[in-house]
């Protein structure tokens, strides 16, 4: 299998298999779940973090770092792109009016059976809306996250599979609570928990197209590898302290997730310099 080839398949299973796996993890979840998927999404922006400091910034500085301040700009120029763009990405997904995620994962505390018997806060109807426009967000969110893996791929010598494996380990990590979001007010709604397993599964699809986009980008030169790079840590730092933190936070207010995060970010270290 060829460099692409592998890419494909890795990325495939972070995505895919990661949102369908949050999918699959939905249709079993049960009153008071919402602190499961909470310390798990604490978990996975602690890890998130990790990587984004101590390799992927670390690597961007790396390729070009007799440039001198130019290069630090240039780094600070691209977390703040990726930041940006993913930001107002979703700032128009929530302005459509449509659904917020935290609506979404509020809905983890109600089982089907209660979502279809209480029509007080949100019909059957809505929630199922509610699930297919949850899903739309996911996937075109999921296609900068792929860039992270792309772009890690794209480094030189051994760091860039090892770098480009430990990014799909997080990255699918990461959605599993997404798809977890996705299945349930799907669920809810009246689809079948196969269907709606099948259709979480494809929100992900996205992020391999995205991993395609970050290689060849990465692939440029060494200034190009540094901004892909850069963008990437960007954007994940906005899921991280955009998205998943907030959520995880507001799912179970205690000093559980954040001690969660401190452990993510630990294990995220002996990850990347095991």
């Amino acid at each position: 299998m060829g460099v692409i080839g592998s890419i494909l398949t890795i990325t495939a299973i972070a995505g895919v298999g990661g949102t369908g796996l949050g999918g699959a993890a939905a249709t079993l979840f049960r009153r008071d779940s919402d602190r499961t998927v909470s310390l798990l999404m604490s978990f996975a922006a602690g890890v998130m973090t990790s990587v984004v400091c101590f390799d992927l910034l670390t690597d961007a500085l790396g390729p070009v770092n007799n440039a001198g301040i130019s290069n630090v700009l240039a780094v600070v120029l691209g977390v703040l792109t990726g930041y940006g763009v993913i930001g107002l990405l979703n700032g128009w997904i929530e302005g459509t009016g449509a659904t917020r995620r935290r609506i979404m994962l509020v809905n983890l505390r109600r089982t089907s059976k209660e979502a279809r018997s209480s029509d007080r806060e949100l019909s059957r109807r809505q929630l199922f809306v509610a699930g297919v426009v949850m899903a739309a967000a996911i996937a075109l969110h999921n296609m900068p996250e792929g860039m992270v893996i792309g772009a890690s791929f794209a480094r030189s010598g051994e760091a860039a599979f090892r770098g480009g494996i430990l990014m799909a380990i997080v990255i699918g990590l990461h959605n599993i609570p997404e798809g977890v979001a996705v299945a349930v007010p799907l669920i809810a709604g009246g689809m079948s928990a196969a269907r709606a397993v099948g259709i979480t599964a494809l929100s992900g699809f996205p992020t391999v197209l995205g991993a395609l986009l970050g290689f060849h980008l990465g692939s440029m030169g060494p200034m190009a590898l540094t901004l892909s790079l850069s963008f990437a840590s960007g954007a994940m730092l906005y899921v991280v302290f955009g998205e998943l933190l907030p959520e995880a936070t507001e799912m179970w207010r205690s000093k559980a997730p954040a001690f969660a995060a401190t452990a993510g970010m630990m294990v995220g270290l002996i990850i990347v310099y095991a």
